[in-house]
């Protein structure tokens, strides 16, 4: 279980992100000591992000310090591989603290049954040959072989190869993963909670059968950030603080009315 209040946030792309991008993350990973109960990082935390033996690439350095800081004072941070970021290893799990996975997670958020997933791939059409691709990207043999190139060279690799990806993301406006949301959700009634990332679009909204569909949007166009507590599931932006501006908001009592006014 992820305590109260949850605080979620994706798609930040350290490496590409401008400074100020990555200035206002820190601040507001330094703001959440004393305050969250639970972070998730749902996937893309990095452009780029691979684990050599010995080496560890130097963007987000100062982001992933802020990270191991609250892991240290005992705040659970669980990080979904996204696209960019799929191949963490022991500096992140031993060295920072993170739980890292490769979605989808499913368990409760605050209270909430949950599942949390990045998002790439689950578009039926649209994302049929990315899925292949992803196979061979992921694939042991592959990963060993990538080992062998140098940190400078793999980098710059994969530097040039991801910015398709980075910008074909948002081209449906997010309605793509939207339309997998709903579908998940009405397969599935014991979840209250489904979250992705990766279209880069902000969305916080009860589907028909009741559940809601949650996206933090991208940190990387603007810094907003999902709040889950047990009373409600909230869409927020950074304006210097945790607590944030608040954007769009779905409460629990109303889910409780929903249900009730169906049976």
């Amino acid at each position: 279980m992820l305590a109260s209040p949850c605080y979620i946030f994706s798609d930040i792309h350290l490496g590409f992100a401008p400074a100020d991008v990555e200035r206002q993350l820190r601040g507001f990973l330094r703001d959440l000591r004393g305050r969250a109960g639970s972070v998730v990082i749902n996937g893309d935390l990095f452009e780029f992000w691979f684990e050599w033996r010995r080496v560890m690439p130097r963007a987000g350095f100062r982001v992933l310090s802020a990270i191991a800081d609250l892991t240290d004072d005992g705040v659970p941070v669980l990080m979904i591989g996204g696209n960019h970021d799929c191949w963490g290893g022991e500096i992140l799990r031993a060295d920072a603290g993170v739980d890292f996975q490769l979605g989808p997670w499913r368990g409760e958020v605050a209270g909430w049954r949950a599942c949390i997933e990045h998002g790439d791939g689950l578009r039926d059409r649209e994302d049929r040959r990315y899925r292949a691709l992803r196979a061979v990207l992921r694939n042991p043999l592959a990963i060993r072989a990538f080992r062998w190139i140098h940190p400078d060279w793999a980098t710059a690799l994969a530097g040039g190869s991801s910015h398709a990806s980075r910008s074909y993301a948002a081209r449906d406006g997010g309605r793509g993963l939207r339309q997998v949301a709903e579908h998940r959700l009405a397969a599935d009634p014991s979840l209250d909670l489904l979250v992705f990332g990766h279209s880069h679009v902000p969305a916080l909204e009860r589907m028909p059968t009741g559940g809601i569909y949650a996206n933090a949007g991208s940190w990387l166009d603007a810094p907003t950030f999902l709040r889950v507590t047990p009373e409600r599931v909230e869409l927020r932006r950074w304006d210097g603080s945790a607590e944030g501006v608040a954007l769009d908001v779905v409460d629990r009592a109303a889910q409780k009315t929903l249900s009730q006014g169906e049976e």
